[in-house]
């Protein structure tokens, strides 16, 4: 982490600043996939850019971007490597808690002056959140004891699946006082002693996200560096709704870079078909009717997403300028919308482009296959048939969607 602040971007240059970075993570994202090179110095360069820094307020020096322009940014970043884009995803989701929090709680402005003080010099935040052998995603049996000295914590307990924890400065960890106690946030740096973090992470795809097992061993924490989870539900809130956004700005991007990726094997690769060659007098792949068929459906469905993805983006700014149920509602039913879309289109996309492209495209120094591998992996992260589910709820009979969302 630098000691230097780095540039404030604003809602046009960020964009740019994205695109640029995804075209330099674009040239080396197939051998990092295939060695399973960790993306250090990658991550750094993103956070260096200040991509890291978009959602910071205003009063805490940030630019405070909105989430169309978070959601670009990501979209953006997941073309060039959607590893790379998903390592900041707890750490946007979890600032925007530090903020809404921040917002209801004064308690919370020191330490949020804090974090966001660090952020604005390249800080970044992991996850320690899901829990093996628990019975779902909230059931959380790490705990905050009681420690010797007053006001300070003992943290113990046992996290997977904790993206980005290998390239963190910080880790926000889900834990409960006592067993039946609301959750809480413990904020801990990663180098506090009796921080383990495990790179065993060996998913078929995303496999170079530092998604690892984290260990906490009565990990000191004081008082004033936890805050409350469970209080951000109590009232209409668009935490989980931002969070899913970002879900999807992963999926749309790895979708777009399959097609782009597609049309270049297919023009510059593939051989055409003997059937083409024979009954549509074509001399090359690209001219095939039923290849330019399957592009012309892929890009109606890559499109259709991110149009998608833009309108839900618009829906999470419209609820946080003025939040009530009804706009978080709103937000959250767009934000299914995409997130099903986008989910739906990266696996199909992903999958087809080893059809319109050939034979050839399998070999495995193509490492083609590695977009289906992101994708499938990437959108297992949570039901996209339950954001159908809620949409249908709400076009049936009115339901909102619930506010917990999911992360």
């Amino acid at each position: 982490m630098s000691t230097t602040e780095i540039a404030r971007l604003d809602a046009e240059t960020a964009p740019l600043v994205a695109r640029r970075v995804a075209e330099e993570l674009a040239l080396g994202d197939g051998a990092r996939d295939r060695d399973r090179t960790l993306p250090y110095d990658q991550v750094k360069a993103y956070a260096a850019a200040g991509l890291g820094a978009l959602t910071v307020p205003l009063e805490f020096g940030g630019p405070a971007l909105p989430a169309t322009t978070v959601a670009e940014v990501f979209r953006l970043v997941s073309w060039g490597d959607p590893n790379v884009g998903q390592v900041p995803h707890s750490h946007f989701a979890m600032l925007n808690g530090l903020r809404l929090n921040q917002l209801r709680l004064n308690g919370t402005r020191e330490l949020a002056q804090r974090i966001y003080s660090e952020v604005r010099t390249g800080a970044l935040i992991a996850n320690a959140q899901s829990e093996f052998g628990t019975k779902h995603v909230r059931d959380i049996r790490t705990t905050l004891t009681p420690a010797r000295e007053e006001g300070e914590w003992l943290l113990n307990g046992e996290k997977f699946y904790c993206t980005g924890s290998l390239f963190a400065d910080y880790l926000a960890v889900l834990a409960r006082r006592d067993t039946d106690g609301p959750l809480q946030v413990a904020w801990v740096r990663t180098e506090s002693p009796g921080v383990e973090i495990v790179d065993d992470w060996d998913a078929v795809g995303q496999r170079t996200t530092g998604s690892g097992t984290v260990r906490l061993t009565d990990v000191v924490v004081p008082d004033e560096w936890i805050t409350p989870f469970a209080i951000t539900f109590d009232v209409p809130t668009t935490y989980g709704a931002f969070a899913q956004l970002l879900h999807a700005a992963i999926d749309a991007g790895i979708a777009r870079r399959a097609l782009d990726e597609a049309s270049t094997f297919v023009c510059t690769k593939s051989r055409p078909y003997a059937d083409a060659v024979a009954i549509a007098g074509v001399e090359t792949a690209a001219q095939d009717p039923l290849v330019v068929q399957a592009f012309g459906e892929m890009e109606l469905a890559v499109r259709s997403a991110e149009a998608l993805l833009a309108e839900a983006g618009r829906r999470v700014d419209e609820a946080d300028a003025d939040l009530t149920a009804e706009s978080a509602a709103e937000a959250s039913l767009a934000v299914a919308a995409a997130r099903a879309s986008t989910a739906k289109v990266s696996v199909d996309v992903t999958s087809r482009l080893l059809e319109v492209s050939g034979a050839r495209s399998a070999l495995t120094t193509t490492n083609l296959d590695r977009h289906w591998r992101n994708a499938r992996t990437h959108t297992l992260h949570d039901p996209a048939a339950w954001k159908v589910q809620h949409l249908g709820r709400w076009a049936v009979d009115g339901t909102p969607p619930p506010r917990h969302g999911q992360l």
